[in-house]
């Protein structure tokens, strides 16, 4: 029997918001969290019920716990508008059927262009234990969860790598520098839990090849050459435009949760 996926991503992102909320004291209270989760998973329901679709309440808990590790708002009502419109989003903007961005992506991107300062994206206080705990997690959940977009996780993370390490390199910077950018919690949920999300990456695996690496792209350009924070972050939202172009001209079979689309990526260990 399959397990689905989402369960592996729940069960990870709920053990780092109870451990940042405990031992980390990120900046999120446990009101907020249960008002966000609250919030998205009844915003799913409503808008489920008003479709006549399936309510899908695994897609509502990960957007939701993504919500609470990311989002910091000045004031509690802007956490649960950043919720509505995640959700409101997956319903509200779509491709034929698909999801055209990232639902918490496009909340934390949106807000923060029309926020006024008042909505950011803060990467928490991880520690290395915390980071490099974590950091495994997502790796095993490459192997675990099986979805069929490691090949746009590892594409990314090894872009933005290169890109990193390059400009240091070019600037003769100390390697201390790129490594320290790396160790980045909000980096690793971006990388294994947004730009992975199976509803809104390409078809095919060509097609998330490039996605990735225009993401990447992009997201250096805007932080290194713009001088701006979040740049995979507002790199994933512009360029998710482009995925249904990437699909007409790589069309490859539609991703499902009852079954994978396309075979995983299969890292071969075994020794030449």
């Amino acid at each position: 029997m399959r397990i689905d996926p989402r369960h592996y991503q729940i069960a990870v992102l709920s053990t780092l918001l109870v451990y940042g909320m405990t031992v980390l004291h990120f900046e999120v209270t446990l009101a907020k969290a249960a008002t966000i989760l609250g919030t998205a998973t009844a915003c799913q329901w409503l808008f489920s019920k008003a479709a006549r679709i399936r309510f899908e309440w695994r897609s509502a808990l990960i957007s939701g716990l993504s919500m609470c590790l990311l989002c910091r708002c000045s004031t509690w009502w802007l956490a649960v508008l950043a919720a509505a419109i995640a959700i409101g989003s997956k319903f509200a903007l779509r491709w034929r059927g698909k999801h055209l961005f990232n639902p918490t992506n496009f909340a934390l991107v949106l807000l923060m262009l029309v926020g006024d300062g008042r909505v950011w994206v803060s990467p928490g206080q991880w520690g290395n234990v915390a980071f490099f705990a974590f950091l495994m997690a997502c790796l095993g959940g490459l192997v675990v969860m099986r979805a069929g977009r490691a090949d746009v996780a590892l594409t990314f993370l090894f872009s933005w790598v290169a890109l990193l390490v390059g400009r240091s390199l070019w600037l003769h910077e100390p390697m201390t520098i790129p490594l320290h950018r790396l160790q980045n919690g909000a980096l690793l949920l971006f990388t294994f839990f947004m730009i992975s999300d199976p509803r809104t990456t390409p078809d095919s695996r060509a097609g998330r090849i490039v996605f990735a690496m225009l993401v990447a792209l992009g997201g250096w350009w805007w932080q290194f050459k713009m001088f701006e924070t979040n740049g995979p972050l507002w790199s994933l939202a512009v360029c998710s435009l482009l995925t249904p172009l990437l699909d007409f001209l790589l069309p490859a079979q539609r991703h499902s949760w009852s079954g994978p689309s396309t075979p995983p990526l299969q890292l071969n260990l075994a020794p030449s």
